[in-house]
């Protein structure tokens, strides 16, 4: 047994945690919404948006 064999005795603590594949990265670009082209679930999906930012705003500002 050489000296270095003791050196990687905690190798699982050491893992890196693993990187998100650039397949799965997206730039960050907004896509345009068009309240023309809404269907019902898009206006649903807008009023909860909305409603979960003003809890969330409430929220915020009640922490304060």
């Amino acid at each position: 047994m050489g000296r270095d064999e003791h050196k990687n005795s905690n190798a699982r603590k050491k893992q890196k945690l693993s990187q998100t594949p650039n397949h799965e990265k997206h730039d960050g670009v907004d896509v345009e919404f068009s309240q023309d082209m809404a269907d019902h679930e898009d206006m649903e999906a807008m009023r909860r948006s909305e409603a979960a930012d003003r809890r969330a705003n409430h929220e915020s500002k009640r922490k304060h």
